[in-house]
């Protein structure tokens, strides 16, 4: 504000007159200093002021101050500087204007002028005991309080306290009571209020409440001066508050805003006017919305609830209906626990259009958050109603929907919340608030989270909520071509939530919703789990076949496939997904998994099934061929992992063949062991060797499957088969040659096994007519640790039946086992008596009559096995037939005149009956035949006996 300025009539008439040398220098000085004052008149305002013109000025008045003080007598001189000082003063007021237009940011210009001003007001308090100026000494502190106030804009309080308290200085030299101008009252508390406030920005609060306190004494009565003081301390109050430091903090600001209150209370006492009654009420109101505020902070609901109570009430008069009032009360009934009036408050807002949205959607927010699940139909109750009655914007219902779905703590909870927003997203009203380009960002957030809600509820498998929120936000979905993926999108997700409520048509109407927009792989995959989920396997395996086509397919959706058809307990879909998932292999592309794993997860699957062994068949020899075509290290990797893959289709087709073998499907059968020495045979980094006794049993049980097979269908071998079997028992025989090179085979490979390759191998050979060769073959094995005395039993009783007799082989085998047998300390005699009758029968058939002696002598060799053997040790049976066929075969001697030869057999058959229990009454004929035998041939004839007429009583076993 520019002060008018003074002239100085005394100053011009002195100048005439004769001059001391220090007035000369007082008015060289002056003159300098109104040059500069000039100079500043006149610098543009468009330019910067130059930071020399303040410092010379501030060098002239110091000069000038060291002439001080001035005479009384030369008073010209004092108004001259008044004159100078108002002129300075003035022209900072231009400056400071013409730069708040053109640069108000600029802070250098405005801390120039600042300077300037802080010269004029010393220049003035040099001359401050002028005479012809009404209240000197108040005009300086004016000077020195304003420029204080620009130091204090400008941030640099040392330099505004300074100019404050100078200005304090001048005062205290005048008798505030005489002070009766309302302007200069004003002054002085003003003065003090901004040296206080001053003190506070520079942390020094003791000084500043001091101040304040001080300036009770400085209201004169005067309202404005309650108002003002009353301002201040809510000021300080709600600084404190900002800083929010501790729980002390609060008590100190409540400390202020009671002072500002009471303040209030007495400028309201002695108000006058309506205006000024008006003013210091909505101070007072607002002091008392604010102790409330403190209140809620500090959890005093009670006081809270009072000082709202004041408010409204106010002694009877116009109460306090500011809109912060129902959200405090509601706040603090919250904070009580009573729902019922807090749920008041909030409705009460409704009607309450002052209230601004923010307002009420806070307040809407706080009421949900303190009451829960209980609040959310309030809430949708509150904003319906605001909907109603007044516009409110898209962020506002956002605010609300994203409020009411925040997380509610369990499955129920977020049940009930869902539901209530539904009803809001789903009302056209909200609907048509986001409606339009304007609100595509609210739109967008919307659909995020009705989209996250319903996601959230679908993973807690809440598919009717879920399908609920997915449909809602279809509606802040635009029906344009930029949006067709998105919509797409929605109906896909929509088909799941049904598939998950088993409502199979609704998901497949979504489904073809969607693919009429976005027709891809994810929609030919949901029709296949709707199918899944139908048991349609027939039509899954088919809309595999579709998957495939698909512009967008990729192989992972056949894997994908495969385990929902496992978890829908549809093998035979998941094999099929497999099953097409390994005709990409053979195109060199990457693939997602190895060959060798979807290989085995399909021979897993098809095991969980009964009577796919022929399947399971196939993809074993599949796998067997894909590791000797592209490399075992390659098919079924390196290190321990393709010994454990090799070793898991190992075991696999031997767990297989063993169980064909016990369901005597031994076609299937050979094959399952013919790919176990197959696997065994592939090199897994270089190594085969220590596969060598898998590869030998597999072998040998291959051979015995195929014969058991032969047996079973009653049909021969072709030579082909005999042919491909001698060749694999070959191969086991080298194995078991190089084992017994290391190692006794008894240790490395099970005899019984071991026993199984010698009949195999006998067996073959046989057909081929290897006579030779099984001769050999049983010899060598009987030399072995494997062989036994039940082995050769068996070997033994092979070669003496069916159609490829051996009479040597036999011969050997049994006469080996029996000398085995004998040889034990408890002998078998069953099994010694079965030898000696095979044995019996082999001589006699093989030899016939050409060589009875060796006949002869094997029924000597078992009478002189029972000869000591205890009663029934020795089978009766089977000592009854070797006596009474020895007895009877000395009829066709006696018959041919043989005598010599007859009595060798009818002796041996008397000898052997009488170690028979049970043959008393046969040796008794026979002890009497021999009697007669002797009488009639006791003379030896000489050349040849005469065929004879009688013959031997031939006997017969019962």
């Amino acid at each position: 504000m520019r002060i008018a300025e003074i002239s100085t009539p005394e100053l011009r008439q002195s100048s005439h007159g004769s001059q001391s040398p220090c007035h000369r220098q007082q008015n060289h000085l002056l003159s300098q200093i109104e040059s500069k004052i000039k100079q500043t008149e006149s610098h543009p305002p468009s330019t910067t002021l130059p930071d020399s013109l303040p410092s010379d000025l501030r060098q002239l008045l110091a000069h000038l101050t060291q002439l001080a003080p001035f005479p009384t007598t030369d008073n010209s001189l004092k108004l001259h500087l008044w004159k100078l000082s108002y002129r300075l003063w003035n022209a900072c007021v231009d400056l400071s204007n013409a730069a708040a237009i053109h640069s108000p940011s600029y802070s250098c210009a405005s801390q120039n002028v600042a300077k300037l001003r802080h010269v004029a007001s010393d220049m003035l308090s040099l001359a401050v005991d002028v005479v012809g100026v009404p209240s000197p000494v108040i005009k300086s502190a004016l000077f020195y309080y304003k420029t204080g106030l620009v130091w204090k804009d400008l941030k640099i309080f040392d330099l505004a306290s300074k100019c404050f308290e100078r200005a304090t200085d001048l005062i205290a030299k005048l008798d505030v009571r005489k002070i009766s101008d309302a302007g200069e009252r004003k002054l002085l508390l003003d003065l003090n209020l901004a040296r206080s406030c001053t003190a506070w920005e520079i942390s020094d609060k003791n000084l500043a409440i001091m101040l304040l306190n001080r300036s009770k004494t400085l209201l004169f009565g005067s309202p404005v001066h309650f108002k003002a003081l009353a301002n201040q301390f809510l000021a300080f109050a709600k600084t404190v508050l900002s800083k929010n430091e501790n729980n002390g903090s609060f008590n100190e600001a409540l400390k202020f805003m009671n002072e500002a209150l009471d303040l209030c209370e007495k400028g309201l006492a002695i108000a006058r006017t309506r205006e000024e009654t008006v003013e210091i009420k909505e101070l007072k109101f607002k002091t008392l919305r604010f102790i409330s505020a403190v209140h809620l902070q500090n959890g005093e609901f009670e006081s809270v609830i009072k000082c709202v109570k004041v408010l409204r009430e106010n002694g009877g008069e116009s109460g306090d209906h500011h809109s912060s009032l129902p959200v405090l009360a509601m706040k603090a009934f919250l904070g009580l626990g009573r729902y019922s009036e807090a749920e008041k408050e909030l409705k009460g807002m409704v009607v309450d259009k002052g209230i601004p949205e923010g307002v009420w959607v806070s307040a809407v927010e706080t009421y949900f958050q303190a009451a829960g699940n209980a609040g959310v139909e309030t809430a949708k109750g509150v904003f319906l109603g605001l909907l109603g009655r007044c516009h409110l914007s898209a962020r506002a219902a956002l605010r609300v929907v994203r409020r009411v779905v925040a997380d509610g703590g369990g499955i129920e909870s977020s049940r009930i919340r869902a539901k209530v927003a539904v009803e809001l997203a789903s009302d056209e009203r909200v609907v048509a608030l986001f409606a339009g380009e304007a609100v595509t960002k609210e739109r967008t957030a919307m659909h995020a989270v009705l989209w996250n809600c319903g996601a959230d509820n679908f993973r807690l498998k809440n598919y009717e909520t879920s399908a609920e929120m997915f449909e809602k936000s279809m509606l802040y979905v635009p029906h344009n071509l930029e949006n067709t993926v998105l919509r797409a999108k929605g109906y896909r997700v929509l088909c799941l939530c049904y598939l998950g409520l088993n409502q199979l048509d609704r998901a497949h109407e979504y489904v073809n919703e969607a693919e009429k927009l976005d027709p891809n792989i994810i929609c030919a995959f949901l029709k296949f789990k709707i199918c899944l989920v139908k048991n349609d396997h027939g039509v899954a395996i088919n809309q595999i076949q579709t998957m495939i086509t698909c512009l967008d397919f990729t192989p992972d959706f056949l894997s994908l496939s495969a385990h929902e058809a496992v978890a829908s307990h549809a093998l035979p879909v998941a094999a099929a997904a497999l099953s097409n998932f390994l005709n990409f292999y053979t195109s060199g592309k990457p693939m997602p998994i190895t060959e060798v794993v979807v290989l085995r997860t399909l021979v897993t699957i098809l095991s969980q099934d009964l009577g796919k062994e022929a399947e399971v068949l196939k993809f074993l020899k599949k796998a067997h061929i894909r590791a000797s075509e592209s490399g075992a290290d390659c098919f079924f990797g390196r290190g321990e992992v393709g010994k454990r893959e090799q070793n898991w289709f190992v075991v696999t087709s031997w767990n297989f063949g063993t169980k064909c073998g016990k369901e005597k499907n031994y076609e299937l059968c050979a094959e399952f062991f013919r790919l176990v020495s197959g696997f065994c045979s592939v090199m897994v980094d270089g190594r085969i060797e220590e596969n060598n006794v898998m590869i030998c049993r597999s072998l040998i049980l291959t051979v015995s499957a195929m014969i058991a097979s032969e047996k079973q269908k009653m049909t021969p071998l072709p030579e082909t088969e005999v042919q491909h079997a001698v060749e694999l028992l070959e191969k086991a025989g080298k194995i078991l040659t190089s084992l017994s090179g290391v190692d006794d085979k008894v240790t490395t490979i099970e005899a019984d096994l071991f026993f199984m390759y010698v009949l195999n191998a006998y067996d073959m050979h046989g057909r081929l007519n290897n006579l030779e060769y099984q001769q050999q073959l049983v010899k060598n094995f009987a030399i072995t640790k494997a062989c036994s005395t039940e082995y050769l039993l068996q070997i033994g009783l092979n070669a003496s039946e069916g159609p490829r007799f051996n009479a040597e082989v036999a011969t050997f085998a049994l006469s080996e086992c029996l000398s085995g047998f004998l040889s034990s300390p408890t002998p078998d005699y069953q099994n010694v008596a079965l030898i000696v009758r095979r044995l019996i029968a082999i001589a006699s058939i093989h030899k016939g009559d050409s060589d009875d002696d060796a006949v002869l002598n094997m029924y000597k060799q078992a009478y002189r096995i029972m000869v000591g053997l205890k009663e029934g040790e020795y089978p009766t049976e089977e000592g009854k037939w070797l006596a009474m066929t020895a007895w009877n075969r000395a009829a066709l001697p006696v018959r041919m005149g043989q005598i010599d030869v007859a009595k060798e057999w009818i002796n041996a058959g008397l000898e052997l009956a009488r170690k028979v229990v049970g043959m008393e009454t046969y040796q008794a004929c026979m002890e009497d035949y021999v009697a007669g035998f002797e009488r009639k041939f006791h003379k030896q004839i000489a050349g040849e006996i005469k065929p004879q007429t009688s013959t031997v009583v031939t006997l017969f076993l019962e």
